[in-house]
């Protein structure tokens, strides 16, 4: 059984959390620029602990067809948590509906609907490149919400990583939409 996508909507709140040093603002600034390339309005912001890497890393995008009025996430879509502090803290700002993604890998055992854990980290290290589970949960993402097309996705990829890196997070961010279309999700 394939996964379901979610319904198209004008607008989408979205959490990006782990750790620092996820690339999760990298993933966030992404995201934002596909949305961009779309003609939508984008709103992006970021927080991290003292600690620049392991500490908590946050960033927030919110992508209207609409002009943004207010810049934070009240209501988020889709909640992605890296780690499992991630998931403890942003998990209470889910409504029904909410999609949660979150990393299997380190984040495992979680139970509940809206839920889709997918092993972003162990996917990387199989990959060979570990900082890239960001692109490949990213890749996820798109591929199950629809909340940026595929193709834009890629293209502010290609933009943004030097020759010498590109073809590794191009196979994360396809790897991540192969993980979505095998899975099965209970809304």
């Amino acid at each position: 059984m394939t996964t379901p996508r979610m319904s198209k909507k004008s607008r989408y709140e979205i959490i990006l959390a782990g750790a620092g040093g996820q690339g999760l603002i990298l993933s966030a600034i992404i995201l934002s620029e596909a949305a961009i390339r779309e003609g939508k309005n984008v709103v992006q912001t970021q927080s991290y602990g003292i600690a620049a890497r392991g500490g908590l890393s946050e960033a927030e995008v919110i992508i209207d067809t609409e002009e943004i009025l207010f810049q934070q996430v009240r209501n988020p879509d889709i909640i992605l948590a890296m780690t499992e502090g991630a998931f403890a803290k942003f998990r209470s700002l889910a409504r029904t509906g909410t999609l949660i993604f979150y990393d299997e890998t380190l984040a495992a055992g979680q139970h509940g609907d809206n839920l889709l854990g997918l092993p972003f980290t162990r996917s990387a290290r199989d990959l060979g490149h570990g900082a890239s589970a960001n692109l490949i949960a990213l890749g996820a993402i798109a591929a199950r919400t629809e909340v940026v097309h595929m193709e834009n996705l890629i293209a502010v990829v290609t933009r943004t990583f030097s020759v010498q890196a590109l073809q590794t997070n191009m196979k994360a961010v396809l790897m991540g939409e192969d993980l979505i279309s095998g899975q099965v999700f209970r809304n």
